[in-house]
């Protein structure tokens, strides 16, 4: 490494943000950028550790040690070259990925790890300040056409993968702009949609067609596609949202919180008017669900103006260090504390959702909850038990529901007639991405579950290779071998 003591001279620091009071009133990014000087101290600390266990943390594999030494040299431009082998879209990773790689850091064993994420966002940042990011056009086309289906990050990997490799590639999207999970799905607070823009246009000037408002199954024929391309690629993500099934799950006000984020992203964008979108305004809104989702919905109903904003989580709470049971290297479940919550949300633990509970025009008034414990039973099982006479009843006027997802779409594998698995998934292995129909694979989402952004971006690499494959019978797209990476 380019200064073998850097992680014994200086500590981590992370970017600024803006004050939460201040931050609140719009939807843009909040972040505010380390200096290069500042970011050379970061990429310092990359110790000279023998294994890079960071490598393994990182579902794409990134080679992380390689690109903090040249930012520690001020070599931007090589660091750039180093990220793009193995992560075609680091602007995205470097907003909203979790980093497992720095929970893989060596220097995280004893002491804080290193900045990765950061610094990864930082290389690409420079890299479009100084123009560096230029559309890559095939020397020449190989005559085979490939479908895409669906505009996500797994979908968009993909393409761009396969375009270099010298086919023709559509990716058909069913919304009205390009950029599925990362345009509907996640607040611009958190990635201003400017930012999916630009490398769409890079992708449009390498020779990928984007094609929206084109819904697969439904405006679209499948049968026209089987005879139009040599190959398809399913990417539509696991979008049936999972549901509370208890009273009142049907009163107004109880929303699935896509839904609620959708719209909103809508309403920024200026596709829709404020008073057309689900409001948070002036409301008592409870969030029901822990994870990043929940937060998304707690930092956009701050931003609406929300009289109250309650979350709550049926889990344990977390322990804000890494559990024994979860040793370095592995991903921990430990407390994680969002920029969200810090923007205000009164955050419970341990609380089941048993009614909702409306008025006599059916409207959301409030919910009962009531406190649970989650212990092994005499199989060694996690269980959960409520615990008595803890019933309580919350004033409540829009419930959103961040409870995860259930699978894809049935009747898109239906059409295509491939097979889902049991959690209702397209079923395809790593082996090769591809389903029990030849010539039509899947990637992200829609084949893994409900997974990270740098998952889809992952596996949407991998399925390119072995569509290049199937189709030239070699491939010289990168392959990774990810059976051994950690499942977060």
């Amino acid at each position: 490494m380019g200064k073998p003591t850097g992680f014994l001279e200086y500590t981590r620091k992370t970017e600024g943000v803006i004050d939460p009071e201040q931050r609140v009133k719009n939807y843009q990014e909040f972040t505010i950028p380390l200096k290069q000087s500042e970011l050379k101290n970061q990429a310092a600390r990359c110790m000279d550790c023998g294994i890079p266990f960071c490598h393994s943390g990182c579902p794409l594999g990134n080679f992380i040690p390689d690109f903090n030494d040249k930012v520690y040299q001020g070599k931007w431009k090589e660091a750039l070259e180093i990220l793009h082998k193995t992560n075609n879209f680091p602007e995205f990773t470097g907003r909203l990925c979790p980093a497992p790689c720095e929970e893989a850091c060596v220097l995280g064993i004893n002491e804080d790890p290193v900045t990765i994420e950061n610094i990864e966002k930082n290389i690409i940042e420079t890299a479009f300040k100084e123009q560096w990011i230029k559309p890559e056009i095939p020397s020449k086309r190989t005559g085979k056409a490939i479908a895409i289906i669906g505009s996500g990050p797994a979908g968009l990997a993909a393409a761009q993968q396969l375009n270099r490799a010298g086919h023709t590639v559509t990716v058909y999207e069913r919304d009205e702009k390009v950029g599925g999970l990362l345009r509907y799905g996640i607040p611009d607070f958190k990635l201003e949609k400017s930012i999916i823009d630009r490398r769409i246009e890079i992708l449009k000037a390498e020779g990928i067609v984007f094609k929206t408002k084109a819904h697969v199954g439904v405006n679209v024929k499948v049968a026209e596609l089987k005879k139009e391309y040599d190959s398809i690629l399913l990417c539509g993500g696991a979008t049936v949202p999972r549901s509370i099934p208890i009273k009142g799950a049907e009163l107004d006000g109880v929303v699935q919180a896509m839904t609620f984020l959708k719209a909103n992203n809508q309403y920024v964008d200026g596709l829709r008017d404020f008073d057309d979108i689900i409001s948070a305004k002036g409301k008592n809104v409870i969030v029901i669900g822990g994870g990043d989702t929940g937060s998304d919905c707690i930092g956009t109903s701050n931003r609406h103006g929300a009289k109250s904003v309650t979350n709550f989580e049926i889990l344990n709470r977390p322990s804000s260090s890494r559990p024994l049971n979860q040793p370095w290297p592995y991903w921990p479940m430990k407390l994680r504390t969002s920029s969200s919550h810090k923007e205000g949300a009164e955050r419970f633990f341990s609380i089941s959702t048993k009614e909702f509970i409306g008025d006599d025009k059916s409207q959301l008034k409030s919910l009962k909850t009531v406190e649970v414990v989650w212990q092994k039973n005499d199989k060694n099982v996690m269980e959960l038990t409520e615990l008595p006479n803890t019933e309580k009843e919350w004033p409540c006027d829009l419930a959103l529901l961040a409870l995860g997802f259930t699978g894809s779409e049935a009747s898109l594998a239906e059409q295509f007639g491939v097979q889902l698995d049991f959690r209702s998934n397209i079923q395809a292995t790593t082996a090769d991405y591809c389903t029990n129909v030849p010539g039509i694979f899947a990637a992200g989402d829609i084949r893994r579950g409900q997974s990270l952004i740098v998952w889809a971006i992952s596996e949407g690499r991998q399925a390119a290779h072995h569509i290049d494959k199937y189709l030239m019978g070699t491939s010289d797209l990168p392959l990774k071998d990810d059976n051994d990476l950690p499942r977060v």
